[in-house]
């Protein structure tokens, strides 16, 4: 391995290890429910579900455990429980 490669996996793990660093503005994620799957997505501090609950109370059990999960990685100024505008 060459030493520039070995520089990039120090850095790498510093990433790794400072999760304050990276701050999602949008992606999609496929959800295995209980039932079928669901899409979940955010965008601009905001989350949509393909899920019947989500859109008559604008947050669901997907949209929530992702926010546990990506714990701290999600802009902090924004609202994070709101429906995206179609």
């Amino acid at each position: 391995m060459n030493s520039s490669m070995i520089g990039k996996i120090e850095k790498t793990r510093r990433y790794e290890e400072d999760r304050g660093r990276f701050r999602f503005s949008a992606f999609t994620i496929r959800v295995s429910g209980d039932h079928r799957s669901h899409e979940l997505k955010y965008r601009d501090g905001k989350w949509d579900c393909t899920c019947a609950y989500f859109p008559t109370h604008g947050t669901c059990s997907h949209a929530m455990a992702m926010e546990r999960v990506l714990e701290g990685m999600l802009p902090s100024d924004l609202p994070s429980i709101e429906p995206v505008s179609s």
